[in-house]
């Protein structure tokens, strides 16, 4: 579903990611890990060219995303949601009006299909009683719930998260793990930078391991989490798994 190719990425002089090659397939969920630093938000967005990776290739349904036009870009972006770690809700308007808008700008979709559809996914994450509050009247926990339905109102085929549990409280995090742990139960290929060790082990498919700009080392998380092989990914979870 993914292809990356040899995906490098520049800020001015600092190299942040050193030519990345791999894939994602249709259904797999991937899990992101690695110290602070180590390039897992940009290289995330690179993936749907959020950020413009200075050389290499990303493949989405065939079609490099580096090379289209923008117009392009933007239909295939339609079919990639992405859930950041500061929820970016809309304050000025309700939680049923944030969920419905981009359906109804971006694909056209009649104001009432959209907000039917946009019920049954409040439901989904448990918030149907929330439609018309406001951001400022719901918890970190109850945001990133709802930025995770509204990223889902789009039907993407596969979703992007960006930390999404680390501006959080701890006893918010479960809620949004659980919501998330149900997407991936559903089929949903889905691409998760995270810190939450027991969510990556529990609901990966792979882990990637990611450090000083690469990823060094990818494997089923039986395997990653009781045998690493390389010497940085033993040095992380040496001192996360105390």
């Amino acid at each position: 579903m993914i292809e990356i190719q040899n995906l490098q990425k520049k800020f001015k002089n600092n190299i942040v990611l050193k030519d990345i090659t791999e894939h994602v397939d249709k259904g797999q969920v991937i899990c992101v890990i690695g110290p602070s630093g180590a390039g897992k938000s940009t290289f995330l967005r690179c993936l749907n060219c959020l950020e413009q990776p200075t050389s290499g290739k990303v493949f989405f349904e065939g079609n490099d995303l580096t090379k289209i036009n923008d117009k392009q870009l933007n239909q295939l972006r339609e079919k990639m949601g992405m859930v950041f770690q500061g929820f970016n809700l809309f304050p000025n308007m309700n939680v049923i009006e944030n969920i419905k808008l981009a359906p109804m700008k971006v694909k056209n979709i009649p104001e009432k299909q959209a907000e039917e559809t946009g019920m049954k996914l409040l439901e989904k994450v448990g918030l149907a009683e929330k439609a018309k509050q406001y951001p400022d009247q719901l918890s970190g926990g109850q945001k990133q719930r709802v930025a995770i339905a509204r990223a889902l109102a789009m039907d993407p085929e596969v979703m992007l998260f960006d930390e999404p549990t680390s501006a959080l409280d701890p006893e918010m995090v479960d809620e949004v793990l659980t919501v998330m742990h149900d997407l991936a139960d559903s089929g949903m290929t889905m691409v998760v930078v995270t810190h939450e060790m027991g969510f990556a082990h529990e609901v990966a498919d792979q882990i990637w391991f990611m450090a000083d700009g690469y990823i060094q080392e990818t494997g089923k998380p039986d395997e990653f989490f009781a045998h690493p092989t390389s010497d940085r990914a033993k040095e992380f979870l040496k001192k996360i798994l105390k």
